[in-house]
């Protein structure tokens, strides 16, 4: 887990790879999202979580005070809540 910032970015794979990275408070939407990215044959799902891999003061500084968990990014871009990545892995065509 990165020490400073939350970012995708930092946890770069090799070209080509898809991964998904779950930032969780281990809530219900958080274990739906887990199963739905594992369902979807990603290469590779991470969870990070909240007083664990990361602190509450880490979550709020690098998505926001409104921000809900989970927090969501496929590959190096970040989606945002459950709902957010539905719509993205849909309207992408991710389902099959």
């Amino acid at each position: 887990m990165p020490s400073e910032s939350l970012s995708p970015h930092k946890n770069k794979s090799t070209l080509g790879e898809m991964k998904a990275i779950i930032y969780s408070n281990r809530n219900q939407e958080c274990e739906r999202a887990q199963s739905m990215l594992e369902a979807c044959h990603l290469d590779e799902t991470i969870v990070y979580y909240l007083d664990k891999d990361f602190t509450i003061r880490q979550f709020v500084d690098e998505f926001g005070e409104e921000s809900e968990f989970p927090q969501i990014a496929i590959g190096y871009k970040h989606i945002g809540s459950l709902k957010d990545t539905l719509h993205y892995m849909s309207d992408n065509g991710m389902f099959v």
